[in-house]
């Protein structure tokens, strides 16, 4: 495929580095800087140039596009970029966006804006979030076969009481794979006999209860957040806050501007806001928030949002997820305490590359800085599993695949070495990106 990704900023950057090895990559931006940088650094034509102007987008190549990305920082700039290249050409567009109130409009109105499909950051970085919050010590969570199954990647705790034993010995249940283990930043597919370190990293499939269940026995203090703390009113900590109270929880939120708790509390009805310094330690100790199960900081500030959740950390609260905008800095607040950082950029750059892939899958989840996906994809007849047992198909697929889930009429199937697949069957399987032609070639 031809695409064009207008900006070349963290999200711009990260997609075009993500496509550029199996498509044909145009990147726009204004900066000259940035555009000097992507031709020395990615295998792409970069172009200066604003991606909302025709000219420039024709010199880009619109008319033999078939995707264009418009991932700047502004969103109206995106929405004309998007509007612009429908003009043009026949390319599917992908508009990214901060405020939700555009994506409810686009939504809402088929067709909007001349727009295919739209991103909301802001969205997609709460969602992540909630999905983090529901499973103790998970690092990433994603769900495929419309929510049958679930993949989730977790770090093994110092204490946790699966540290030193073997796959055999952790796995206690019928619909659990151990699809990988990530040590010393290398992948290990495990076999029953390989030892879980503390400090791995450990991704297992299968079904959401079994999943759960294996975040309980990992670190069994963390068996379930009730106890939620939001600590700033931003519109990622209100989404957060919205999505919870969706999944029947009530949590906190500790917001410091008058005027912005008191709409937050006629806005979130189940929430208790409190209007307050989330740095006032006085505060934070008058109001338990060291019991917390779980702390978010959602504040406008990397800064304020590290030394929040140190804080809170400090005072007791048994977890806490931080927001950073800016992407070197998620290994560094997890390197000084926080058990888990999220970047909304990357959220939103992984989100996007994804919805590219999933042309050749039904389903991906991006690994590892794309190391590796958890793919689902549908048997057909003519697949290379199909009708086999997996002991005697696995041989054939590339080494490292593993397949972590089945189901079959909508029902989890387990896979086990005697499990034979059957056409139509859908199949989620951890690969090496590397290896992701090969095996969708083969399934």
């Amino acid at each position: 495929m031809r695409i064009i990704v207008v900006g070349a900023g963290e999200v711009g950057s990260s997609i075009a580095a993500s496509l550029c090895g199996t498509h044909e990559v145009v990147v726009v931006d204004i900066d000259p800087d940035r555009v000097s940088d992507l031709t020395y650094e990615l295998d792409v034509l970069a172009i200066e140039g604003d991606g909302g102007d025709r000219t420039t987008l024709q010199e880009a190549g619109i008319g033999d596009a078939d995707l264009v990305i418009a991932s700047t920082d502004d969103d109206e700039t995106n929405i004309v970029t998007c509007g612009t290249a429908d003009t043009l050409g026949d390319a599917f567009t992908i508009c990214r966006v901060k405020g939700t109130q555009y994506l409810d409009t686009w939504r809402n109105a088929d067709g909007a804006f001349g727009i295919d499909f739209m991103v909301c950051t802001v969205l997609l970085t709460a969602e992540s979030v909630v999905r983090l919050i529901g499973l103790p010590a998970a690092q990433d969570v994603d769900t495929f076969s419309g929510g049958a199954v679930r993949m989730a990647q977790f770090e093994v705790p110092v204490d946790s009481p699966v540290a030193d034993q073997t796959v055999a010995e952790a796995d206690r249940w019928d619909s659990l794979t151990f699809a990988a283990i990530v040590r010393d930043e290398e992948f290990v597919i495990p076999s029953g006999d390989t030892y879980i370190r503390a400090d791995d990293e450990v991704i297992v499939i299968g079904s959401p209860e079994c999943v759960r269940e294996f975040a309980a026995d990992l670190s069994p203090r963390s068996a379930g957040p009730d106890d939620i703390v939001i600590v700033g009113g931003s519109e990622v900590g209100f989404q957060t806050a919205r999505l919870l109270e969706e999944r029947g929880f009530r949590p906190r939120l500790i917001e410091r501007e008058g005027e912005r708790a008191r709409q937050l509390a006629e806005d979130l009805p189940k929430t208790t806001v409190m209007e307050s310094d989330a740095t006032d330690r006085d505060f934070l100790e008058r109001e338990h928030v060291g019991d917390a199960d779980v702390v978010v900081t959602a504040l406008d500030n990397d800064e304020k949002n590290l030394l929040a959740a140190l804080l809170a950390k400090r005072l007791g609260a048994q977890r806490t997820v931080s927001l950073t905008e800016t992407g070197a800095y998620v290994q560094l607040f997890e390197a000084v305490g926080v058990d888990v950082a999220v970047n909304p950029r990357e959220t939103v750059a992984e989100e996007i590359t994804r919805f590219t892939r999933e042309q050749r899958a039904e389903n991906v989840a991006i690994i590892e800085d794309d190391r590796a996906e958890v793919l689902e994809l549908t048997v057909d007849e003519g697949s290379s599993l199909a009708d086999r047992a997996i002991r005697e198909s696995v041989p054939d697929l590339p080494a490292g695949t593993v397949i972590g889930a089945i189901t079959r009429d909508g029902s989890l199937v387990t896979p086990r070495g005697e499990t034979v697949i059957r056409p139509g069957d859908h199949v989620v399987l951890f690969v090496n990106t590397e290896d992701i032609d090969a095996v969708a070639a083969q399934v």
